[in-house]
């Protein structure tokens, strides 16, 4: 039952995600002035989240992604599970020296970084380049399949919501932090830029996922928004190998794969493998999956799956 009056919902959906953008951009920065940006990160994070799942609630997108797919512990398992390898990777790192190496890269006097430039520019920047190696990140994931194994965790959701933003296998999600973040330093891009850039990441993660009425216009012609991403979710590769981008679309404009047809992303969503239910299962299974053989002795027509 729509809670909200038509006129009231039109101007929320219109104002939503930039409002939202915004407003943790902006607690971001004031973190940042108090020394203090990884608490304000986290608060302003999960207020959002709180706002979404409300907005999930009163005007979907579609209602019947609020109907119980029974993946909601997967879905937090596989949010802890990531985040805590990634960081268990990053101690393991330190403790083994490798960052013996790479913090004298990060520091001032090396790299080719302008460190002397306005911050403001320099997080636009360091968005401009770590979204390089995210899109090709994501890219071969979705065209390589030893890759895609991995990658089809998080593409087999039935439905779209905040809390399968960080549906993503441990493997998949460091690849992504590697590239993104590996680019800012091997750059020598300070480490509060990889901090911005990180932030912002988790923000419009959250916002591309949710399962919340929005409107865009020429929004969607620079950054990943919800109505991107839910073209990226469909089953059919002419519309789910498009919109690469994790947070601005530049990349895929370059190199031609921005999509965004004049009619309503489809609501059946998912990929053409089985994926198992259970999350030991699921992390287990891109290691044990086979595909048929591409070119069999005798072929019958069927639908590519989602590697090819």
């Amino acid at each position: 039952m729509q809670t909200i009056p038509a006129n009231l919902r039109i101007f929320l959906s219109w104002v939503t995600w930039p409002f939202l953008m915004v407003s943790c951009i902006a607690a971001t920065a004031y973190g940042f002035s108090i020394d203090r940006p990884a608490l304000v990160f986290t608060i302003a994070y999960f207020i959002m989240a709180a706002i979404l799942l409300v907005l999930e609630r009163v005007m979907p997108h579609e209602r019947e992604w609020n109907e119980n797919d029974g993946q909601t512990f997967a879905n937090i398992a596989h949010t802890l599970v990531t985040k805590g390898t990634v960081q268990t990777c990053i101690v393991f790192a330190s403790v083994i020296g490798i960052t013996n190496y790479i913090t004298p890269i990060a520091e001032p006097g090396h790299g080719i970084w302008p460190r002397d430039w306005p911050m403001w520019i320099q997080i636009f920047m360091g968005i401009v380049a770590a979204e390089f190696g995210l899109y090709w990140g994501h890219h071969i994931a979705h065209k390589w399949r030893p890759m895609w194994r991995f990658h089809a965790v998080h593409h087999s959701v039935t439905r779209l919501w905040i809390v399968n933003t960080g549906r993503f296998h441990f493997i998949d999600s460091f690849k992504s932090v590697v590239l993104g973040l590996g680019i800012l330093t091997l750059l020598g891009a300070p480490l509060e830029v990889m901090s911005w850039v990180s932030a912002i990441t988790a923000y419009c993660g959250i916002l591309t996922h949710c399962n919340v009425e929005m409107r865009f216009g020429f929004l969607s012609c620079l950054f990943n928004t919800p109505e991107l991403h839910r073209w990226h979710h469909s089953k059919d590769l002419r519309e789910g190998d498009k919109n690469f981008g994790e947070n601005i679309m530049l990349w895929d404009w370059v190199f031609g794969t921005w999509f965004n047809e004049d009619r309503r992303p489809p609501v059946n969503i998912g990929i053409k493998e089985k994926m198992p239910d259970g999350f030991v299962q699921q992390l287990v299974w891109p290691f044990v999956h086979r595909y048929p053989p591409k070119v069999a002795a005798h072929p019958t027509p069927n639908v590519p799956d989602a590697a090819e």
